[in-house]
């Protein structure tokens, strides 16, 4: 017994086990099966290879420079300034041309501010005081301009106060403009150079045309004619967003504008054009709302004959810009190609023809080899089985048996010729039997007739379904016994 149980196993060493498959000859489930496969190859065609185009390896690392000019003067007359004359180097922060740059078009001004005492706003609740020991020395004011003294000013006969501070005085008590003070900056015009290089193909372009002639850029506007002109008026871009310029001037905003650019370097380099898009990245409130605009303080700074010091504060209103750059670049590349074919031919599951199966399972195999980090390759064994498959059915002489065994096809009326020949009837069997076949005397078995599938004759439908299922069980109880002993 020892003997044989290593002569067999010994001999299934050498054995090689492959998945049987059943090809079923039903109309209705074929046509299903085919508008699947019609359905799956529409989506690999159109959707994968043409919109997506995954036949192309891609690069998304984008490195990318900004410079940005502003350009455009405008006259002012006011009490605290007087006359003025505005340019880029008074209404630009900061002036160097990055990326992220803001233009101011309103201000209030707070003029000839110095160190020394004097009373703290009104409109600072901090800052109230009813007596002297409201205001203890050496605090600063919560959200306030200075350190307390430890006075409390009132005026008149007035019982509240506020407290003496040491700042910058006199503090900032102006309220905002009604209007604009640089409503003519939306005839100012920005100018954004940017360069981009995308480094896997080592594909490098810029924004600005490629030209000699220095009066182009002098004399040209960004528009559909001129893709390669980026200057733009200050007012179009924020219109381009749905904001009113003199709006957005009066109490400051942010705009947004992308660049985007998306090459295909299959084409010619011309054909990677930069497209710019614009959009308010501030949330836009309610015209009295507090949270609404963009502001903050600066301030200059000058002495006087006598080495005093004194600064201008001051509130600047404006428009913030962000640049911003995107894109990606494709190329063809043979491995995502193979990839996504193999891909859809493992989707649809075809039956094709001999060479053309073969080619899909060398496509098959590259997939796998191409993704190996993926977490849904298959496993060496099964990467093995497929070889052997490839071998077994297509290489070998005897291919053409292992094929018809590996393939079963099955029929409606083979099924009924041989449910008929498990009930017993004669003219069933002789029918499944087919010609020139002898008919096959049925086992006796404990003295009562029986099917194959040890079924006795006259059951059919459900009953007949779960004696076979029982049967088939006890057959398995009795090998799994045997391959025990």
């Amino acid at each position: 017994m020892g003997q044989a149980g290593c002569k067999g196993l010994s001999q299934s060493l050498l054995d090689y086990k492959t998945e049987k498959y059943v090809i079923a000859k039903n109309k209705k489930v074929g046509l299903l099966y085919r508008l699947l496969q019609v359905s799956i190859l529409t989506y690999l065609v159109v959707w994968v290879f043409l919109v997506k185009k995954g036949y192309q390896d891609t690069d998304t690392s984008l490195q990318s420079s900004i410079i940005t000019k502003v350009k455009g003067v405008t006259f002012t007359n006011t009490s605290e300034l007087g006359e003025r004359l505005w340019d880029v180097a008074d209404y630009v922060i900061p002036p160097q041309g990055e990326n992220v740059f803001f233009v101011i078009t309103n201000l209030i001004v707070t003029p000839n501010q110095q160190q020394k005492t004097c009373a703290e706003s009104e409109s600072i609740p901090d800052a109230l005081c009813y007596r002297d020991s409201d205001c203890p020395p050496g605090e600063p004011v919560v959200a306030g301009n200075g350190v307390r003294t430890g006075r409390c000013l009132r005026v008149g006969n007035m019982q509240r106060g506020t407290c003496e501070i040491f700042a910058w005085c006199p503090v900032e008590t102006k309220s905002r403009p009604a209007k604009p003070l640089l409503g003519k900056a939306e005839d100012f015009t920005i100018y954004i150079k940017n360069f981009i290089r995308f480094p896997k193909f080592n594909f490098s372009k810029t924004n600005v045309l490629d030209t000699k002639d220095k009066a182009f850029l002098k004399s040209c506007h960004f528009g559909p004619e001129n893709p390669y002109c980026p200057i733009f008026r200050l007012g179009s871009v924020v219109s381009w967003t749905g904001s009113n310029f003199q709006e957005i001037a009066l109490q400051g905003g942010v705009i947004g504008i992308q660049i985007e650019w998306d090459c295909d370097l299959d084409k010619a380099p011309s054909e990677c054009n930069p497209r710019y898009s614009f959009s308010r990245l501030d949330n836009k409130f309610s015209e009295n709302s507090i949270s609404s605009g963009y502001n903050f303080r600066f301030a200059k700074y000058y002495r006087d004959g006598a080495g005093v010091e004194f600064r201008t504060l001051m509130k600047a209103y404006g428009i913030r810009f962000d640049v911003m750059v995107n894109g990606k670049a494709g190329k063809f590349n043979i491995i995502p190609t193979i990839i996504n074919i193999g891909s859809g031919v493992a989707l649809m599951g075809a039956e094709t023809p001999p060479p053309l199966r073969a080619a899909a399972g060398v496509a098959l195999w590259w997939t796998r080899r191409a993704c190996a980090p993926c977490a849904l390759v298959r496993s060496p064994c099964e990467q093995g089985a497929f070889f052997c498959d490839l071998v077994l059915i297509y290489l070998i002489k005897k291919s053409h048996f292992y094929r018809d065994k590996k393939y079963e096809e099955v029929s409606v009326l083979r099924v009924l010729a041989e449910s008929s020949q498990q009930d017993g009837t004669p003219e069933a069997e002789e029918a499944a039997a087919g010609p020139g076949l002898a008919k096959q005397p049925e086992a006796q078995h404990g003295g009562g007739s029986q099917t194959e599938n040890g079924c006795p004759p006259g059951v059919s439908g459900h009953s007949h379904l779960f004696c076979t299922l029982g049967s088939y069980y006890k057959l398995f109880v009795v090998c799994q016994g045997r391959e025990a002993s």
